[in-house]
């Protein structure tokens, strides 16, 4: 298969031309102005909000004017990260794509169809002829992976549909009826900077390679955490060993992505260098194994490097100490059946920096129970506190409750049923969607959310599946057919 042979043509073609377009998070300028321009030259009512939103308004087709109105949603941002060793400006370039076998990738970068894809499929409706639909709001909202600002911004009466049909789902044949709320937890230690002890020797331990993922949907799947396994060996040196002095650490970009690689720089005292040495070859090993089905592709490297000077030693023992202790993952299950076994509440430690005076964290808590979400945080905010940094949680936004007796849902799953002989799986998903917004700001909205298969989102390794790109469009075709009248 190659790019050409792709189906439904339509789709990647606004997919290609998407990917064509800068449009990192808080900076989609570019993206709007082509949305903007899109939908006037195709002579469609556009409006962009002042916050950045686009709506795109098409008519009824013959003999529809009379259904209720359906709202296409998604984002028009992507989460922006490559590969450590690969060139390449989020706010220049183009991303390069190509087939491996039935999948979509790019080369070194994040693919961008979180949720590029959603947006081509928006436009591909928008600019047919031949698909039959009621009235339709397609509808772009901006930086949904860095706070979901966007549909924050959204005042009531931008969007005025029945339906709403979210398009930034990543397993077809799942339909999402909920999702949860997350917040992000900020800690701040705040230190001097130290001549190291004379006759030190300085190493740098890095590691690389690991699967990463979304912090939400993949944090149920066991993959290593760069930060939490570097803390933890300097936890398990500087409890062996006396006159261990941290000078580095830095891992992580994103709050909403598992950090995949990662260093820290240290200072030791000479005679303690090999054993450091020995010591890091038999931790690199022990993780591998523990880690042996998700990341098989971890790399451990320990190196000589130049002297530094060191952060205040009591500090950069709290702040590992501190690093060790900090709940990381699944903290609770669903105890709602109909959510089959999804977990509830998660935290993940997903950046941490150090600079000439600071120790700079980044945690993202979610939990679709929003007194749990709640808790989640003030666990972080203590475990912090209590090692003496600064620490605070960010507003956050809420999560998205199930709709009981959903018209929409039924219409979706009797359409997904007949088109392919089952019924999908219908559940709530832990990852934010805008649709938590949405239904406190337009309470009387029916929502669903559902989309082609995605893995490895968020991280370089991002793969569109093809084949559902066709399904997921033909599903949505026959349930635009069917939505009911006014």
């Amino acid at each position: 298969m190659n790019k050409n042979d792709l189906k439904p043509a339509i789709v990647f073609e606004e997919f290609a031309k998407i990917n064509e377009i800068p449009r990192p998070s808080k900076r989609e300028e570019k993206m709007i102005d082509y949305l903007k321009n899109w939908g006037e030259s195709h002579g469609l009512d556009t409006k962009v909000d002042e916050t950045g939103n686009v709506i795109i308004r098409k008519p009824a087709t013959k003999g529809m004017e009379n259904r209720q109105t359906v709202i296409l949603q998604s984002h028009m941002d992507m989460v922006c990260d490559k590969l450590v060793d690969v060139e390449f400006d989020f706010d220049k370039d183009s991303i390069k794509t190509y087939v491996d076998g039935e999948w979509l990738t790019a080369e070194g970068t994040t693919l961008g169809a979180d949720d590029g894809i959603g947006c081509a499929i928006e436009l591909a409706i928008l600019g047919s002829d031949d698909v039959e639909h009621g009235p339709i709001e397609c509808v772009f909202t901006r930086d949904e992976e860095t706070g979901l600002t966007g549909a924050e911004g959204m005042k009531a009466g931008f969007m005025t549909g029945d339906y709403l049909i979210n398009l930034d789902s990543e397993d077809e044949g799942e339909i999402f009826v909920s999702c949860a709320g997350g917040r992000n937890t900020m800690a701040k230690f705040t230190f001097k900077r130290e001549t190291a002890q004379a006759g030190s020797f300085f190493i740098k331990g890095a590691l690389k390679g690991l699967v990463g993922g979304h912090s939400g949907d993949d944090i149920n799947k066991k993959r290593a955490n760069a930060i939490k396994i570097l803390a933890r060996f300097l936890f398990q040196e500087m409890k062996r060993y006396e006159g261990i002095q941290l000078c580095q650490f830095h891992s992580g970009k994103l709050h909403n992505a598992i950090p995949r690689d990662g260093y820290f720089v240290i200072g030791v005292p000479n005679d303690l260098k090999e054993n450091i040495r020995a010591d890091w070859n038999i931790f690199a090993s022990e993780v591998e194994d523990e880690f042996h089905v998700t990341d098989t592709q971890m790399e451990f490297a320990m190196e000589s490097t130049e002297a530094e000077t060191i952060i205040e030693p009591a500090v950069a023992q709290r702040f590992v100490w501190a690093l060790q202790a900090v709940d990381n993952g699944i903290y609770a299950i669903c105890q709602d059946l109909a959510l089959g076994g999804m977990v509830e509440t998660s935290s993940n430690i997903a950046s941490v920096h150090t600079s000439e005076t600071t120790i700079d964290i980044l945690s993202s808590q979610r939990s679709n129970v929003m007194s749990n979400l709640d808790n989640m945080c003030a666990t972080i905010q203590a475990v912090f506190e209590l090692a003496g940094a600064e620490a605070v949680s960010g507003e956050g936004y809420p999560a998205w409750k199930m709709r009981a007796n959903s018209k929409l849902q039924e219409i979706v799953v009797a359409s997904y049923k007949k088109l392919f002989g089952h019924e999908p799986v219908v559940r709530g998903i832990h990852a934010g969607l805008e649709c938590g917004l949405f239904s406190e700001r337009y309470p009387q909205l029916d929502m669903v959310s559902f989309g082609p298969t995605l893995r490895f989102v968020h991280t370089p390794d991002e793969r569109l599946h093809i084949p559902t790109v066709q399904m997921v469009w033909d599903h949505l075709l026959d349930v635009l057919k069917n939505i009911p009248q006014k």
